[in-house]
């Protein structure tokens, strides 16, 4: 056994042979400037307990194991008996470690405290970075978020010092860029309460965003299960280069397999052209692989990857991983589910929207389309950062381009944001110029938060149903996201093309061939961006922004002011009958698109993401209802009123009476938000009936004891109206793999029976007939 050193932090390393104790260097712990109470004690690095696992599996199964596989099944609760086949049977899986960030912690740390536990059993940490609202300036939005959310910031901060959870403050940076930073490394499994969790993928690790429940599980020591994913592999050739970026593969790939395609798979990226990407570039096409429906994704062990981990001062864990290599890449011989073959040689800088991030354009082509589809051609704001593009090599390569336009006199047409993924970032690109370059281009650095891309944006410029343009390095680009405009038109793209565009003015610009004109009259080229992969100087780690737990936190309290409009105390939902769900009524049947955004959005209502009845009064108010084509304009089949969709779920729930939602295709995709399952269950909702679900939503929904059911024929859908009284017939036979059926109750007194399908398992079951997750765990304490 080794123990290997983390910033201070001992990492058990079972390498099977003499025990040996090795220390980060105390050059890089002066160099860090903070102490070593910074960095909360790690899982164990247990290369040999994943390859043992893995060796089982492999002999089991008699076959090659993709990368995806070897640390999936590396992870399993029971190697030799888990039952394996991809798509089809549920894992029981130990991951390392949990991450959670603010918005969805409260909620998760509300679940932990009710589950009466003591203490967490795996190493966890909370993330301050959604509750930042973008307004003047990163100093400036900081101090009033510490201001108004001083409440859950403490909530947060005791409840993790008494539950030894590790805290970043506000203002440390983006959950996603602080685990790269810290805690991600090649083979290690992490779950965190993010959907955008498989950023992690960049250094070689399998990472999954999962709602507040799952976490829970996992922090609490139960096994976590997950359905066996499917393996996409794309095979890269050739070389990025040019104005091409790593994030021009995922903006490809989104275009290929659309919001849906990658749905219940990990997408493994592999082939000769892997090399030719950085580390912090791989984790950008990780992150944005949730806008795939992928379960997460993930890139094989490499030297882009070593020398990420010597910076960010883990030469120990780069060492190890080393020794451990052929643990860490694919086995040759492996098989896909699908392969997609991408040419890095022929890739060409992408643009992608509006309204949807798989809508891919090429740059070249994107002003054309703009005219055609009449969207506005001028950009209003270029926003750069969030937590898929911000790192070094991303400020980077965005201030070469904008270094280019100053010398020539040029600022930016458009307004131009800059948000810095971290605090080690933000110190670092300011010590070595870049927010100087980018700032005097016309750039505000906000926070480092996640701010404009979750829809913490007070924006001015336009007014609400304004029809503009904005371009963004963001993930997604859903209808009203990031400023709650449903005319903004947003597009997501490169932080090097949002640069340039910003500096254009307009959509209808193309850097590799277009010319910008100086203000003495000069016309000229942009030249290719370039930027440093990492600082030739080591990284400055700013100010020391993280809170450990101390060793015993038991004599700790953690208050819940009653009359708090901002936290909650969870009651339990009441338990399943035992008898069939009779003659629910319809509470909306969605037409279209219908995201977790739409089901709960974010924007001003984070600020009630840890008190479940306030947060409620948002429930599908985004979604479109099929009988009207209107937003929040629902029928109360009660009094034959019409009423915003939470009034009349609070009207039924008062009367007793339940109700169902039907939905369409890829139901709830989008964040991993668990209260866009909580609060249809806190307002009476039983069933959700949909075409087909999103992942993690349809886990989540099974998490807090409601029936997330499918359509046998999806054309059935069709045959719901909106007055239909709607029973569930087979609980109390309820079995995995056998249907349910649906009685359906037409108004003209006719009816219908419909097969609905559903992907539960005995454990899940157990979930629906206790009333949640969380009852079933009590039940099995006593």
């Amino acid at each position: 056994m080794k123990n290997y050193t983390l910033a201070g932090e001992t990492l058990k390393v079972a390498l099977g042979h003499g025990a040996r104790r090795l220390h980060l260097s105390a050059a890089y712990r002066a160099k860090a400037k903070v102490s070593m109470s910074r960095f909360e004690p790690t899982s164990f690095v247990n290369y040999e307990r994943l390859q043992s696992n893995v060796e089982i599996v492999r002999k089991r199964l008699n076959r090659p194991l993709t990368l995806s596989e070897k640390i999936v099944y590396g992870h399993l609760d029971d190697a030799h008996n888990q039952e394996i086949e991809r798509g089809r049977t549920y894992l029981r899986l130990r991951p390392d470690r949990v991450a959670m960030q603010d918005a969805t912690a409260q909620m998760a740390m509300l679940q932990f405290i009710s589950s009466g536990l003591p203490k967490v059993a795996v190493p966890s940490t909370i993330h301050c970075d959604h509750l930042i609202e973008a307004q003047i300036g990163g100093a400036q939005d900081l101090a009033r978020a510490k201001e108004i959310n001083q409440e859950v910031y403490n909530f947060l901060s005791s409840a993790g010092a008494k539950y030894g959870v590790g805290f970043w403050k506000p203002g440390s940076g983006i959950i996603h860029q602080i685990i790269l930073e810290n805690y991600a490394y090649p083979g290690v499994m992490l779950i965190g309460t993010d959907s955008h969790t498989p950023n992690g993928g960049g250094l070689g690790a399998i990472c999954i965003g999962v709602g507040g429940a799952d976490a829970v599980d996992v922090m609490a020591g139960i096994p976590w299960e997950l359905k066996c994913p499917k393996v996409i592999g794309v095979r890269l050739t050739g070389t990025l280069s040019g104005w091409t970026s790593p994030k021009d593969v995922i903006l490809k790939v989104a275009g290929i397999l659309t919001v849906k395609g990658g749905t219940g798979a990990i997408v493994e990226y592999h082939g000769p052209g892997v090399d030719s990407i950085s580390c912090t570039g791989m984790a950008t096409i990780c992150n944005m692989g949730a806008e795939i429906g992928a379960t997460t994704s993930v890139f094989p062990y490499n030297h882009r990857m070593r020398t990420y981990l010597e910076k960010t001062g883990r030469g120990q864990i780069a060492a190890l991983a080393d020794e451990y290599s052929d643990l860490l890449v694919p086995d040759e011989g492996c098989k896909y589910d699908q392969i997609i073959e991408l040419n890095l040689d022929e890739l060409k800088p992408h643009i992608n929207g509006p309204f949807t991030p798989d809508l891919a354009h090429p740059v070249s082509k994107i002003g054309a389309m703009a005219e055609k589809n009449s969207w506005p051609l001028d950009v209003k704001v270029g926003l750069i950062g969030s937590c898929t593009n911000s790192s070094y090599e991303d400020m980077g390569r965005a201030a070469s381009v904008a270094k280019q336009a100053l010398d020539k006199g040029l600022k930016c047409k458009a307004q131009f944001t800059v948000t810095p993924g971290s605090e080690q970032i933000r110190a670092t690109i300011e010590r070595d110029g870049y927010s100087k370059i980018l700032s005097a281009v016309g750039g505000v650095v906000l926070a480092n938060a996640c701010g404009p891309c979750i829809g913490q944006w007070d924006r001015r410029d336009v007014k609400k149903g304004e029809k503009n343009t904005i371009v963004t390095s963001f993930n997604r680009n859903f209808t009203a996201r990031n400023d709650a405009n449903p005319a903004t038109h947003a597009f997501v793209t490169s932080p090097e093309i949002v640069t340039a565009l910003a500096i254009a003015g307009t959509l209808n610009f193309n850097p590799e061939t277009d010319y910008l004109t100086a203000p003495n009259g000069e016309k000229f080229k942009l030249v290719p961006p370039s930027g440093d992969e990492l600082p030739a100087r080591d990284f400055d780690p700013g100010q020391d922004t993280y809170q450990h737990p101390p060793a015993d936190g038991s004599s700790l309290n953690v208050e819940v002011n009653p009359q708090s409009n901002r936290l909650q105390l969870l009651e339990p939902f009441d338990k399943w009958s035992g008898s069939d769900l009779e003659n629910m009524v319809v509470l909306i049947k969605v037409k279209g698109k219908c995201t977790t955004d739409h089901i709960s959005a974010a924007g001003p209502w984070l600020k009630f993401r840890g008190h479940l009845d306030n947060i409620s009064n948002n429930m599908l108010i985004g979604a479109v209802n099929s009988e009207n084509d209107a937003v929040n304009k629902i029928k109360n089949h009660l009094t034959g009123e019409y009423g915003g969709v939470p009034d009349v779920a609070r009207h039924y729930k008062a009367s007793g009476v339940s109700w169902v939602v039907v939905g369409d295709d890829n139901y709830g995709e989008g964040s991993s938000r668990e209260h866009a399952a909580l609060e249809p269950r806190h307002l009476g909702g039983r069933v959700i009936i949909v075409k087909s679900f999103a992942r993690i939503h349809e886990t989540n929904l099974k998490k807090q004891g409601l029936l997330p059911l499918t359509f046998s024929n999806p054309s059935d859908y069709d045959k719901i109206r909106p007055d239909d009284k709607i029973s569930i017939r087979g609980l109390k036979t309820f079995t995995p793999g056998k249907p349910l059926t649906a009685v359906v109750k037409h108004s003209d007194g006719s009816e219908e029976t419909l097969q609905l399908n559903h992907s539960f398992n005995e454990t899940q079951i157990q979930w629906f007939q206790a009333g949640s997750a969380l009852n079933r765990m009590k039940q099995l304490q006593h």
